[in-house]
């Protein structure tokens, strides 16, 4: 088997962060539930623990702390994700509703244990609780407060992630205008994590960052698109790459092509999982070594290769869900040994206080699976060569180690905040790679061909030994980074692509990978069916009409979907390189009998936040009670709403509009945040096209209490209108004779693309 084929085959079968995260989204929820419990099994390895003995990872004194924490279950942790103003009013939904009810309770004579804020993550978002899913189902108000988790989570307003999970994100030190790539993303819960990050001020619809959020897997990939899908953000790119060869991409920067580089890079590697062993039960039995030993070359040429597409100043996070050095501080030692003071580990000790943490080691050992120890690679007998390597050892000279401050690394441990053990460590890059350097000026080729001509150290094989001192070659000559990018040119410029569509790679590789997308096309600046929706919807001469593109280069264009500049950018000069899964958000979808409107689209529920700011016609400002009967009833006639609303609706052509809720900062029981919602105006009542999971948030956040749903008549029954609700009106058929749209077409259900039905409460009016 092939270096590169074996890098895949361990990137996909050694991913543990299945089981750190595998509970969020779509993935199984297990049967733990939110407690993260296990079967009682035998929690004992003799060899995993005589290893962490000797190289002395656990302070003096804490040994049986540390064993005791690991055969505990793990707390259940969730962190509140979305952007601020939403995710606040979550926190006061519940610290003030559901908290509040747990304080005083008991169940079977036990006081109930309240949730607590995790102390190190900022603005309380984040927290963890002991309660089982045995305890959850013995009380009204925990069952309540299970069922809240439960619905908010399928939402993808809370996420169900391990504490730790948590700290490589807020480590990147994220701005809006940061481009970052996300090295093995899947699930996506850190990925989540920096999309928030990127959207820090709502007001700003279109961020200059953007994420790019790699995996190995293709199926986990799409995993990972339906997390990032949950927040809406056009500046979100999922590829499909093996990391350690991920290609280095191009952008048009004034009308060259120059190499991209990120200014922050998340290097969550595949790893052996030992820190998961609380949640993570077959680690106890599965343990060896040799799990870390096979993984260090990959999570080597892993971390390099995200080195080399550092930007200068940038800062990169490399992390495990390992305790074992030979994948943590050997890695780093090795790269920074590589580099030769082109990078260097970030003193973060302060910046996120309350966290508890154990400095990296300097010095360590490497055992094989069968118990022999090696303190040396010179000892190392030539039958071990190609399981142990060079790299695994640490430095020998004592002021090269010293230099690495090694010590800055972090490494959590279970026992010392009731946590899964994680490493950490921040580099922050201050030249060029030395190797990028040197690449030799080489004429009639691109940087490209350069590259497949003199491999990195992250593309060499690991087969045979090799003094790292000599990978490079001396006689390399003069150029960094940004002179190679400006060599490529006249790369791809063939002639035969056509402007504005972004194909998949050649059909030879669809076959290799097992890849196959549709096209990314952008709408081109004369296409006719983009004025009668810039009229329509009074867009705003802002408004960056290239940055809309579509899925087809044939047919009828069904939706409509939007990037930001930067990742169009990124999408027009690498679409034979890159493997794009998915990119954008929907803003318009075509009626299906939308000539007889003015306009042949309406709006998308997923991505009017972002499209909202550019819309100056079509909107109604509704009231809460007004968003309260939108939410709970399928068609409501405009009798049902408030006069306000009603005047502004009753001069509106039939067609798409927008409803919006401001918030009265004068009556603070009122829900504090703005709420956008898509509808129809029809002949005589309004419909909201809101997906079910978004519709039951946003009646919870309003303190309605969701008792279950009418499928017939598409009314869904809350606290307020149970005792009220009587024979319902013929809302549905009024609604279609009103000339309101159809259902989402089948194909729009079934695109990968799409989370949830449009329709509201799920409901599919009478053709």
């Amino acid at each position: 088997m092939g270096r590169r084929s074996r890098g895949r085959r361990l990137q996909q079968q050694q991913r543990p962060e299945d089981a750190e995260d595998g509970a969020e989204g779509g993935g199984k929820r297990g049967e733990a539930g939110w407690e993260g419990g296990y079967p009682e099994i035998v929690k004992e390895n003799k060899l995993f623990e005589h290893y962490y003995q000797e190289l002395k990872i656990v302070p003096e004194g804490e040994w049986g702390q540390f064993m005791d924490a690991l055969r505990e279950p793990l707390p259940a942790t969730l962190r509140i994700t979305g952007y601020k103003s939403h995710a606040k009013e979550i926190l006061h939904c519940l610290k003030n509703k559901y908290f509040k009810e747990l304080e005083d309770l008991e169940v079977d004579g036990q006081k109930v244990e309240v949730p607590q804020p995790l102390s190190w993550y900022p603005e309380e978002l984040a927290w963890h609780t002991n309660l089982s899913r045995k305890i959850l189902r013995k009380s009204p108000q925990l069952e309540k407060f299970h069922q809240f988790l439960v619905s908010e989570t399928e939402s993808g307003n809370i996420s169900r992630q391990e504490a730790v999970s948590m700290i490589p994100p807020l480590l990147l030190n994220v701005r809006p205008h940061h481009k970052i790539l996300d090295m093995c993303a899947a699930p996506g819960s850190k990925t989540t994590q920096l999309i928030e990050m990127l959207h820090a001020d709502m007001n700003v619809p279109f961020p200059e960052g953007f994420v790019i959020a790699n995996d190995v897997d293709n199926k986990r990939c799409y995993l990972l698109v339906h997390q990032a899908k949950r927040l809406s953000s056009p500046c979100i790119m999922v590829v499909n790459h093996d990391a350690s060869s991920i290609p280095r991409l191009q952008i048009d920067v004034d009308g060259r092509k120059e190499i991209l580089f990120y200014d922050r890079i998340l290097c969550d590697v595949p790893c052996s999982g030992d820190g998961t062993m609380r949640k993570n039960i077959d680690v106890w039995k599965k343990w060896t070594t040799l799990n870390s030993l096979q993984l260090h070359g990959l999570q080597l040429r892993i971390a390099t290769r995200g080195a080399e597409q550092l930007a200068e100043g940038g800062r990169m996070v490399y992390s495990t869900c390992s305790l074992n050095p030979i994948e943590d501080e050997a890695v780093i030692a090795s790269l920074l040994e590589k580099s030769e003071g082109a990078l260097e580990l970030a003193d973060v000790s302060n910046e996120l206080p309350g966290l508890k943490w154990m400095p990296g080691i300097t010095q360590w050992k490497v055992m094989t699976k069968d118990g022999q120890w090696f303190t040396d690679w010179d000892a190392v007998p030539h039958s071990r060569h190609t399981q142990i390597r060079p790299t695994m050892f640490p430095p020998k000279d004592p002021e090269k180690l010293q230099a690495m401050h090694l010590e800055r690394c972090l490494r959590i441990l279970p026992h010392h905040q009731n946590t899964g053990g994680f490493f950490v460590a921040v580099l922050v890059k201050k030249s060029s790679m030395p190797w990028n350097k040197r690449q030799p000026k080489l004429q009639g080729k691109s940087a490209e061909t350069r590259e497949s001509t003199q491999l990195s150290p992250a593309d060499r094989t690991e087969g045979k030994p090799t003094d790292p001192s000599k990978l490079e070659s001396p006689s390399f000559t003069g150029t960094g980074d940004t002179e190679i990018a400006h060599a490529t040119e006249d790369l791809e410029n063939n002639g035969s692509k056509k402007d504005g569509v972004c194909g998949p790679p050649p059909s030879k590789k669809m076959k290799l990978f097992g890849f196959k997308e549709d096209p990314f096309v952008f709408i081109p600046e004369d296409d006719p069916l983009f004025p009668p929706i810039e009229k329509f919807y009074a867009l705003d001469p802002s408004f960056p009409r290239m940055n809309l593109l579509t899925r087809t280069t044939e047919g009828k264009k069904r939706q409509l979907y939007m990037v930001s500049k930067e990742l169009r950018n990124v999408l027009l000069n690498n679409s034979e390189k890159m493997k794009v899964i998915n990119t954008g958000i929907k803003v318009w979808c075509r009626n299906n009998s939308g000539e007889e409107f003015d306009c042949a689209f309406r709006l998308a529920q997923e991505g009017i936040y972002t499209l909202y700011p550019f819309i100056n016609s079509r909107i109604i400002t509704v009231s809460m009670e007004d968003v309260k009967i939108l939410l709970t009833q399928e068609n409501p006639f405009f009798r049902k709403l408030s006069s306000e609303t009603y005047s502004q609706a009753k001069d509106l052509a039939k067609g798409s509009i927008v409803l919006k809720y401001e918030p009265d900062s004068a009556n603070p029981d009122a829900l504090q945040c703005p709420i956008v919602l898509c509808g129809w105006r029809g002949k005589a009542s309004i419909r909201t096209f809101v997906p079910k999971n978004e519709r039951l948030h946003y009646l919870r956040m309003m303190g309605l209490e969701v008792l279950g749903e009418k499928k017939k008549e598409g009314v869904i029954l809350t606290n307020e209108s149970a005792a009220s609700t009587g024979q319902p009106d013929n809302d549905v058929t009024e609604g279609q004779r009103a000339g309101e749209p159809n259902s989402p077409d089948a194909e729009e259900a079934n695109s990968p693309d799409v989370t949830a039905s449009c329709d509201p409460a799920g409901v599919h009016p009478p053709r």
